[in-house]
Formats: structure tokens, sequence, C-alpha cells
């Protein structure tokens, strides 16, 4: 679940330029950010993400773009990721926003 406090909605802004390169759609429209929360305190930013699936060739890729983008938003900041599998990734999550995206 995403708490959307104002630097999670920023947070969330940032990501929307991370592209999973073999569909076209934003990793937030895509619906692959399972989590994001940012510990100001303990500037922090923690992202619990998916990948459409376990054996997508440019998983690794699209997981660094997640990392170097909230680095670029969030300098001084520790980001930490953790991929999960759990619940697997389905078009169905992907945002109306995608969605309308794809069917052009």
């Amino acid at each position: 679940m995403i708490a959307l406090t104002e630097k999670a909605i920023e947070a969330l802004a940032a990501l929307r330029w991370v592209f999973d390169p073999e569909i076209g759609l934003n990793v937030v429209d895509m619906g692959l950010i399972y989590e994001l929360s940012v510990e100001e305190d303990a500037k922090k930013i923690l992202v619990l993400m998916t990948l459409s699936t376990q054996y997508c060739p440019m998983g690794q890729s699209i997981v660094d773009s997640v990392k170097n983008r909230l680095e670029l938003s969030y300098p001084g900041y520790e980001i930490e990721i953790t991929v999960t599998f759990e619940p697997t990734w389905s078009m169905e999550m992907i945002s109306a926003e995608g969605q309308e995206f794809l069917n052009r």
C-alpha cells in the first residue's frame, strides 16, 4: 500500500519517468509499484515492486532505473528496493491512464 504523503506523491511523480522499454509505459501506470514509503527522518525510501514476469529480460534495468530516478530526485536518501512476485502482476493492474495509452 502506498501512503499518499506529499513526499510519496512526489516520488511516484518521479517514477513516472521510468518506463518498461518493451511496453513503453511507465512503472507507476503499469502497476509495478506495490508499496512506496518515504521516511524523511531516516532519509530513506522503501519501494516494493514487481516486474511483468519473473523472467522479464529488462527486469534488472527497470529496477536500476527506479533506483537511479529516486537517487536523482532525493539526493542523500538511501533507496531500498525489494522485488516481489506476490501477487503476480497482471494486465488488470495497469491504471486507467495506462490502458488509455495502450489502446491508442
